[in-house]
């Protein structure tokens, strides 16, 4: 018997050959010395190994200095960092796969040591309870400066030049990062805005921010090669709202007339409990005509009948993805998976990058 997660589909402008997708996934392989400049021959193995995937996206890749959260993550908003990303989108293309740039800005989730000495920033000065992992070794968050609504403009330019130089480097198209208390998220969310500007306050003036991104986005690459990862009710990085549903309702109706490729889901907490309350998924798959992609603790068995079913349109796979190079041909056959080992999800060689071995090398 097929399935649908094995069809080809299309996603936006973007054909893609099946609808399992590679997941984001922060590896801290880039070359931090020269630049946060992602292209090293490992690099471009680790993302030709998965081109499996019908739809890969990328790393979270910062669009400024400011933006960056951990160690030896690439940026998109130097030419050298384009340069870098080339020979990676090549390879993903010649094994027959698309490739997205997930572009963020992680706002306050981040520290002094990772963005050059400059203070994080964020809608306001909430410090949030979280750890920056940096050269120095684990320290605690401290608090941001909240951003002029000058600043904020500026930080929407950054995201429109990160869409235009992931076009540049090769990429099909983009995913906005608005999920996991990064800033976009921030501004979304009470937890963390406390503004009375027409950045905060209102649903309609915390959801501003998203939207202005999303429109500059679209209006660099068009509405569809453009993406963004959403979650609703995720603590993740010390982040939540009061009203998830009234929040994200409002921004899913706004994101459907806009006519964007995709939303990506995380479904539930991060890595954690699916089973959240807050938020409804089956609403959501109702009230947003393009692509849903589901994310979070997927099964075969679960990614088969979400997409069978019409509850998703395509399932995205992280961790699976990490162990597994060769994931869609092991999902297909039900073969076993490898196990990923979570001691080199962040080092920054090749073990754990791309000796995990597929099924040939297995047998």
């Amino acid at each position: 018997m097929t399935h649908k997660l094995f069809e080809p589909a299309r996603i936006g402008d973007i054909e893609v050959a099946n609808r399992v997708v590679m997941a984001p996934l922060t590896r801290s392989r880039a070359d931090e010395a020269a630049g946060d400049i992602p292209g090293s021959p490992m690099n471009i193995e680790y993302y030709r190994q998965r081109s499996n995937a019908g739809l890969i996206i990328s790393e979270g890749t910062q669009v400024s200095p400011v933006g960056k959260g951990y160690m030896a993550t690439p940026g998109i908003y130097s030419d050298a960092q384009v340069e870098g990303w080339k020979p990676i989108t090549q390879a993903v293309h010649e094994a027959g796969s698309k490739i997205v740039a997930q572009i963020w800005h992680v706002g306050r989730v981040t520290h002094p040591n990772l963005t050059g000495g400059v203070q994080p920033v964020a809608p306001s000065a909430v410090t949030p309870k979280v750890i920056a992992y940096t050269r120095a070794g684990k320290v605690e968050a401290l608090e941001p400066r909240a951003l002029s609504v000058a600043e904020i403009k500026d930080i929407v330019a950054e995201y429109r030049r990160g869409a235009a130089n992931a076009i540049r480097a090769g990429f099909d198209g983009i995913e906005l990062h608005g999920a996991n208390g990064y800033l976009i998220d921030q501004f979304l969310r009470d937890g963390a805005n406390k503004r009375s500007d027409e950045y905060g306050g209102s649903i309609e003036n915390r959801a501003r921010f998203a939207l202005e991104v999303v429109d500059a986005v679209v209006a660099e690459i068009g509405a569809g090669r453009v993406g963004i990862r959403l979650s609703p009710v995720t603590p993740a990085n010390d982040l939540a709202d009061s009203n998830p549903q009234a929040v994200f309702g409002y921004l899913i109706e706004e994101l459907d007339k806009r006519g964007i490729a995709f939303i990506h889901f995380v479904e539930g907490a991060t890595g954690g409990p699916r089973d959240l309350p807050g938020f409804d998924y089956g609403w959501a798959r109702k009230a947003f005509k393009g692509t849903y992609i589901a994310n979070n603790g997927y099964t075969r068995e679960m990614a088969i009948e979400a997409v069978d079913s019409g509850r998703a349109d395509a399932v995205a796979f992280g961790r699976a993805y990490i162990a597994n190079p060769d994931l869609v041909q092991r999902l297909k056959l039900n073969a076993p998976l490898n196990t990923p080992n979570p001691q080199t999800f962040y080092s920054h060689g090749e073990e754990g990058y791309i000796d995990y071995p597929s099924l040939d090398k297995a047998a």
